[in-house]
């Protein structure tokens, strides 16, 4: 089984003594969360001098849906200050920082450059090196695995809260690999600490780790879900529902308009690597669509060694433009730090690839450009592993 960067802290007194005699600041959600589903927020108040929590996108307790503000508060069960970083502040300031001595991150992040944590983890990075704090990364695992890299790096003009510069969509990083990385590449330089796991090896996948899956948001309740992510978010910038407001988001996609037939067909004499599409309806709870039957399809992995999600996601965006065009439309982004722009923008980190579906054009060829930057990425991040 795989021991995370908690629960090596913790048993390891070399590594324990990062904590010992410090005033401690904690970054934190329900994947904090020791071997055993101890809350890390809990074993560091008990056995340490814990000061405060930082909450990231969706809250310290995971339950806020996305893009929606976090609020500053008092922790119940502690009594601590419960400082935003997904308010009116996205990265600590001096007067959060206060008599604190090191900070702390403990999340579990899912292997994508658009999924927000690892962009908290950036700019909590950068407060630590301004204000002359430790970082302290307590690491996990890549649950999509550590040796595919995939999908281009982000334009200069398109790097946003969802989008870091100089990261490739799929990076293959664990967090506290990506911290070294960052704090190099991005010259921030901040007196960093990464607690290594142990038994994690790079080809391993979370359902192979022997931990327990706790969801890292609202809207990724399993592996298969963090599976097809890195593709399937590109619905997001359509309108299409991505699947919120079931118990499948990501995995079902389908809007009123469409005939789901037709495309579960479409998709599948595509011939895509690794999975299959069955057509389906569902009405969404809440989000795009909400209360209204949506026809579309469900994405079924069958292979996930074979399956790329970025290029499926990719194909879904043309069939979808080409079977509808008149019902098909981008959308805006909800990222208030991006409030103008087009989201599919956002999450690709071009308008290359917007452009060229609207005009009908060769995604090949631009899928042959990203592949040469993935392959750029997989180089560069050699210097910053850690398994």
């Amino acid at each position: 089984m795989v021991s995370t960067g908690v629960d090596v802290i913790l048993r390891d007194g070399k590594e324990r003594k990062h904590l010992i005699n410090k005033k401690l600041g904690l970054i934190t959600n329900p994947t904090g969360v020791t071997g055993s589903l101890e809350r890390t927020l809990d074993v560091l108040h008990r056995d340490f001098h814990l000061m405060a929590l930082f909450s990231p996108e969706h809250g310290l307790h995971g339950e806020i849906q996305d893009a929606l503000k976090i609020p500053e508060y008092r922790d119940d069960s502690t009594g601590l200050p419960v400082y935003s970083l997904y308010g009116d502040e996205r990265k600590p300031t001096a007067e959060m920082l206060e008599g604190i001595d090191a900070l702390i991150f403990d999340i579990q992040d899912i292997g994508v450059r658009f999924y927000s944590y690892i962009t908290t983890m950036v700019f909590a990075m950068e407060a630590c090196a301004e204000h002359g704090k430790e970082f302290i990364v307590l690491d996990r695992p890549n649950p999509i695995g550590g040796t595919v890299v995939s999908g281009n790096i982000i334009e200069e003009g398109f790097t946003s809260f969802l989008g870091l510069p100089g990261l490739t969509i799929q990076h293959g990083l664990t967090v506290g690999e990506l911290a070294i990385w960052a704090n190099e590449t991005l010259k921030i330089r901040c007196n960093l600490i990464v607690v290594k796991m142990q038994g994690w090896n790079r080809d391993t996948w979370y359902d192979e780790t022997g931990l327990p899956w706790v969801m890292p948001s609202p809207n990724m309740p399993t592996l298969d879900t963090a599976t097809v992510f890195p593709g399937m978010c590109f619905i997001e910038g359509i309108n299409v529902s991505e699947g919120r407001g079931t118990t499948r988001p990501f995995e079902l996609i389908g809007a009123p308009w469409m005939q789901a037939k037709s495309l579960a067909g479409a998709l599948n004499s595509e011939g895509l690597s690794g999975c299959v599409f069955r057509s389906c309806c569902f009405a969404p709870t809440f989000s795009k669509y909400a209360g209204l039957l949506c026809q579309g399809v469900q994405v079924h992995v069958k292979d996930r060694e074979a399956f790329e999600p970025i290029a499926t996601g990719i194909v879904i965006l043309k069939t979808i433009k080409r079977l509808w065009p008149r019902q098909f439309c981008w959308v805006k982004t909800l990222e208030r730090t991006s409030r103008g722009m087009l989201h599919i923008d956002i999450l690709a980190g071009t308008d290359k690839l917007r452009k060229v579906i609207d005009k009908d054009g060769d995604t090949d060829s631009l899928m042959e450009q990203w592949r040469l930057e993935s392959w750029r990425f997989q180089e560069e991040r050699k210097d910053f592993l850690l398994y």
